[in-house]
Formats: C-alpha cells, sequence, structure tokens
C-alpha cells in the first residue's frame, strides 16, 4: 500500500488559515513561507525581468496581509496566485516597452553549444505569449495546477482553462519550430 506522506504544515493548514483570517502574524509567516518560492517563480516568468518581479512579489504579499480579513474561502492557493496574477497584470499594463511579435521573430539565431539557448529561446518565446495565454501555460506547466485549479484562479470556465492552455502550446511550436528546425539540421 502506498501512502501519502502529510506532514505536519500541510496537517495544520485549516487552522493556520483560521488564524491568518483572524490577523495572526505568525501565521502569515507561515503561508509566506510555503507560498513565497511560488509566487516569485510565477511574477518572474509572467513579468520576466527580475526587479519587477521582486517588487509584483513583494506587492502581492502585502496585499495578501492587508486583506487577510477578506479571505473567505478555503483555497488559500487559489487567492494568493489570484493576487500575483493581478499585481503582474498591473506591472505589464504599466510598461511602456513593449516588443512587438515580429520584432521577436526576426533576426533571431540562437547558439546552440548547450541548451542555455534553447532555455533562452523558450523563456523568450513564452514572454511573447499574449497574456492571458501565458498565465495559464505557466499555471499548468510550471506550477502543475489542474486545469480546474487554473479556472478557479483565472476565475474562468474550466472549458476555458483547456483552451488557454491548449491554444499556448500551439503558438509556442510555432514560435520555437525554426530553433527545433534548427537544432535537428545540425545534429
Amino acid at each position: 500500500m502506498f501512502f501519502r506522506k502529510v506532514n505536519n504544515e500541510e496537517k495544520d493548514l485549516p487552522e493556520t488559515l483560521e488564524s491568518f483570517k483572524n490577523g495572526s502574524a505568525q501565521a502569515f509567516g507561515v503561508l509566506y513561507k510555503k507560498y513565497g518560492d511560488r509566487i516569485y517563480r510565477f511574477c518572474l516568468r509572467m513579468l520576466g525581468d527580475e526587479a519587477q518581479a521582486k517588487d509584483a512579489f513583494q506587492e502581492t504579499f502585502v496585499k495578501v496581509y492587508e486583506n487577510s480579513k477578506k479571505f473567505y474561502g478555503e483555497n488559500f492557493t487559489a487567492w494568493v496566485f489570484t493576487i500575483a496574477r493581478h499585481t503582474c497584470l498591473n506591472v505589464i499594463r504599466s510598461k511602456k516597452d513593449v516588443e512587438s511579435y515580429d520584432d521577436y521573430n526576426h533576426g533571431q539565431s540562437v547558439e546552440m553549444k548547450d541548451d542555455f539557448g534553447l532555455r533562452k529561446s523558450l523563456q523568450d518565446a513564452i514572454a511573447s505569449l499574449p497574456v492571458i495565454l501565458k498565465e495559464a501555460l505557466l499555471l499548468r506547466e510550471y506550477e502543475g495546477y489542474s486545469y480546474q485549479e487554473i479556472a478557479d484562479m483565472l476565475d474562468i470556465e474550466l472549458s476555458l482553462a483547456k483552451v488557454r492552455v491548449h491554444r499556448a502550446r500551439v503558438q509556442l511550436r510555432k514560435i520555437l519550430k525554426p530553433i527545433v528546425k534548427e537544432i535537428n539540421e545540425s545534429r
């Protein structure tokens, strides 16, 4: 038989959430420690800039703390990711320098001596996706959330969550097709 190992942190989560709702700084610290890395990675992938990601990450947890009494659900993960998503969207909206899709695709050559070039190309391709596709893809592929969890976080229907992830994958294939071709030809 297989047993899922449940650590004390998971077992105590409902109590921690209740304390958090009542304004406990200690409970906030536990939740910050549990979710901080995942939220930072999400912000970094959404924004593509370390300084902006750090700012968005900090702003997210300030909002979480300030709005602790407004948390009324059971799914803290969805709530905190929703706050992070809105914070990142605000940063994206405020950006003045936006590269066009054509700028990204013209004249790009990737050095394939190691997988760094491929990783960088993938990061750039993800960054070029429309925000609604990028966030769905990041939540699915990098954070490992189910389609239902993604739908809850983005406040959309389950079918739309699936469509957005699919469309993101299709666009990534199109963007990365020349790079894959170059790799295959160099072998």
